[in-house]
């Protein structure tokens, strides 16, 4: 793989503050391009041109460089799924395309996804060690549990919406990741993986209903 950045300018920009976007931006096309496993901050320096040395003015290890990508990819993340969310059609039409959403995600940002699922979620920050006391941000289970809630606001009777969340969460993760690993089946009369994701959404979710209506009808309530 070729440095990330080649020209003198490039070089210069790194002494007015830019080397951590610069790390960033590497890490996240080493990963896309050679998987999340063998990246290492060495690999992060070489892309960018400088020495190992300087890494550590901005991240205190691997896991604090990844934490900042994961931390940024799932502002991402979140952002494109509460535009799905907020978009027309049926509570169903949206969740689905929620849904959809998370596929292309994990598609389109490949680094991003995969160091949303290698961190704990606690932003480690870098180097400022008088940087307020990080938070945990939530999990992509979260989102979904809270689109249920607010896309049906009239729930599924006696079934719990972080159950139907669950189940949805591991059809699209498991989609993601088969589809990520070339292991999808494909070919004329095969479903692609959005085919896959609307049907199984749509089941999940029927089903959800029509089990909270036998366990809240006539003589259950």
């Amino acid at each position: 793989m070729r440095p990330w950045r080649d020209g003198p300018d490039d070089r210069r920009s790194y002494h007015h503050g830019n080397l951590k976007e610069a790390l960033l931006e590497a890490a996240r096309r080493f990963i896309a391009e050679r998987g999340i496993g063998g990246f290492t901050l060495v690999d992060a320096a070489r892309l960018v041109g400088v020495t190992p040395a300087a890494l550590y003015r901005h991240f205190r290890g691997r896991e604090a460089l990844l934490e900042e990508l994961a931390g940024r990819g799932f502002a991402e993340l979140a952002a494109r799924l509460a535009r799905a969310l907020t978009s027309r059609g049926t509570p169903l039409e949206r969740f689905t395309r929620m849904g959809e959403t998370y596929l292309a995600f994990a598609e389109e940002e490949p680094a991003y996804y995969a160091a949303i699922f290698e961190t704990r979620g606690t932003p480690a920050g870098g180097a400022d060690l008088g940087a307020a006391e990080p938070v945990a941000r939530p999990s992509p289970f979260d989102l979904l549990v809270e689109a249920l809630q607010a896309t049906f606001a009239d729930g599924f009777g006696g079934v719990a919406p972080r159950f139907i969340a669950l189940e949805v969460w591991a059809l699209a993760h498991g989609l993601a990741t088969l589809s990520a690993a070339g292991h999808l089946p494909r070919g004329p009369g095969f479903p692609d993986k959005y085919e896959l994701l609307r049907a199984g959404v749509l089941a999940l979710v029927h089903g959800a209903a029509q089990r909270g209506e036998r366990e809240t009808g006539p003589g259950r309530a």
